[in-house]
């Protein structure tokens, strides 16, 4: 494969820390300052449907920047001189890009049972007021805060193993 000019892998080097930057940083942010605040505050459904609200305007953002990373990454391998083959584990800078995809995996997977799953049934119990259970608003809010909290771990993790391929 011919290498790409070089003003094209500037932009898809820059693409990917922006949607790194844009996907990470909102996960730090619920994480360490709107999840706390909220639950200092706001009553438990309050704070759920506060926290649903803002989950749908980031999960577009979320996608998206999944998504860019996906596209930019893959051309950011293909034109590395590391690069050996699909699955080819010969070196450091291999096996740390295999880590960094799997655990990218398994934020998406996370991601997903958040998009599809936690959030569908945080606004059908929100939509029955009168009959929402504390129990049910607890334990949605306790999944919500643990998939919440594994993928900012997991962005962290993904970060350390970019930080190994890098000082290959």
């Amino acid at each position: 494969m011919t290498t790409p000019p070089t003003w094209v892998l500037a932009l898809v080097y820059w693409l990917h820390m922006l949607a790194t930057v844009a996907w990470i940083g909102s996960l730090a942010a619920i994480n360490l300052l709107v999840l706390p605040a909220s639950q200092r505050t706001l009553k438990l459904a309050d704070q759920l449907d506060f926290i649903s609200a803002l989950q749908k305007r980031l999960e577009p953002l979320a996608w998206f920047s999944m998504s860019l990373l996906l596209v930019t990454g893959l051309v950011q391998m293909s034109t590395s001189p590391h690069y050996d083959g699909f699955l080819a584990l010969s070196t450091q800078w291999s096996m740390a890009i295999l880590i960094k995809h799997s655990l990218g995996v398994i934020m998406v997977v996370v991601s997903a049972i958040q998009t599809w799953e936690v959030i569908p049934s945080i606004h059908r119990i929100l939509m029955k007021k009168e009959s929402a259970s504390t129990e049910e608003l607890a334990r949605l809010q306790r999944r919500e805060v643990i998939l919440l909290r594994t993928n900012l771990i997991l962005s962290a993790l993904i970060l350390g193993a970019t930080a190994f391929a890098r000082v290959s």
